[in-house]
């Protein structure tokens, strides 16, 4: 860990909260699931010190299983736990919210609150589905824009973590295969109460000369200073979802494409587009040796094993680096505006990100990308290498960490441009 990190975890030490959220606004949102079993098995996701676990064990009946990778955080969870005789309806577990070792169906209520972040949204709700036991519920709160943001807003958070607007994020919990049954804003006594006014306290007693410390206690006060200044620009939001079985919000199974599958993918290219050009421009990637990347060519599967579904990222370069380029996306029309589009995009992202891929861009409906994080180019300092439109030339950042590629887009020799 560094020391800059070191220095954070030292600031949230022993805190109320370690982000934004009240045991009311828990309450609300547990009263918004509806009937439990008589003993619920919970999943509390990124749990920190443990507020909601300590909670929801009490006022469910049932047992919550905490994870957190901070051990300290897991420590104070168990001196809580057993001081208010809870010991026996909590577990403590040291695990990554993003790879969880549990059976399928083992939860009937999957709680995260304040921690989605550290893996998004998008990912979250994806890899917990199977987690989840028939009729069972995921409650999750999540930052998103309240409308058009300030600059000083958008530059913040374009930098930290990609927020979206109430409506994108219902569309992604959708294309994840859920439903939003309740969206809760948090009230804004939600942030200082319990969070940022006993950080305030903290940070002025902070030692400076620690290591980490001074970018720890600036990177602190000016996310503070921003909740102060253009607090109405963003908000944290409850979300209430249930898994949708209906035909068409099917759980997609995804994954690379196959020598076999070949065939396949051409027909729904061609039966996606009006023309050839789209299935011919795949065979062609495929043939370039310095745009074909194995492993990002992505089908999704209808239930028969089926290839209605298909998503492309090969290599194209901006400013001289490498980059990804999304194109082309084809769903066959029977099987349109049911997710298997969007499963094959987020998959294939997926896959990139897990192969250190950073930088990706598309051209497209300005109104569809978005759902996956896609914003202008232009915002990151991308350009065209021709004539468009600024809202349909997007790119996406895969890891908020590292800094986007700025310069014009090289594409493969395929795309004719």
């Amino acid at each position: 860990m560094s020391h800059i990190a070191e220095a954070f975890f030292a600031l949230h030490r022993g805190l109320p909260r370690q982000g934004a959220g009240s045991d009311t606004t828990t309450r609300h949102l547990l009263g918004q699931v509806g009937p439990l079993p008589t003993r619920p098995r919970i999943l509390d996701a990124g749990c920190g010190p443990g507020r909601s676990a300590l909670l929801l064990a009490e006022e469910t009946g049932g047992h919550v299983t905490a994870v957190d990778l901070h051990q300290p955080f897991l420590a104070e969870l168990d001196r809580a736990a057993a001081h208010r005789g809870l010991s026996d309806r909590i577990t403590s577990l040291h695990l990554s919210m993003a790879e969880l070792p549990f059976p399928d169906n083992t939860f009937d209520l999957i709680w995260a609150e304040g921690s989605v972040y550290n893996i998004g949204f998008d990912t979250a709700l994806r890899r917990w589905r199977r987690l989840l036991a028939p009729g069972g519920t995921v409650v999750v709160t999540e930052i998103e824009w309240t409308g058009t943001p300030s600059a000083p807003a958008r530059s913040f958070w374009d930098a930290a973590y990609r927020l979206r607007e109430h409506a994108a994020n219902v569309e992604a919990a959708r294309a994840a295969g859920y439903r939003t049954t309740h969206h809760w804003p948090l009230p804004d006594s939600d942030w200082w109460d319990e969070y940022y006014n006993p950080l305030e306290a903290r940070i002025t007693e902070a030692d400076l000369d620690r290591p980490g410390m001074r970018e720890a206690v600036a990177a602190t006060r000016a996310e503070i200073a921003l909740r102060r200044e253009h607090g109405t620009d963003y908000q944290y939001a409850g979300y209430v979802l249930r898994p949708e079985n209906g035909k068409n919000r099917m759980n997609w199974n995804t994954r690379p494409e196959t020598p076999a599958d070949l065939r396949a993918i051409r027909e729904v290219n061609l039966a996606a587009f009006p023309a050839a050009g789209e299935a011919d421009l795949v065979e062609a990637l495929r043939a370039d040796q310095d745009a074909w990347i194995d492993g990002l060519s992505f089908v999704t599967e209808a239930e028969d094993g089926s290839i209605v579904g298909h998503a492309l990222l090969t290599r194209c370069h901006i400013g001289g680096a490498p980059a990804l380029a999304l194109a082309p996306c084809a769903v066959l029309p029977s099987y349109q505006r049911k997710g298997a589009g969007s499963a094959a995009i987020r998959a294939a992202l997926e896959a990139a990100r897990a192969l250190g891929e950073n930088t990706v861009v598309v051209l497209g409906h300005a109104e569809y990308y978005p759902r996956f994080g896609f914003v202008p180019a232009s915002r990151l300092g991308i350009r065209a290498p021709f004539e468009v439109p600024d809202e349909a030339m997007m790119a996406l950042t895969l890891d908020p960490q590292r800094p986007a590629l700025t310069g014009t887009i090289r594409y493969p020799a395929a795309f004719g441009v």
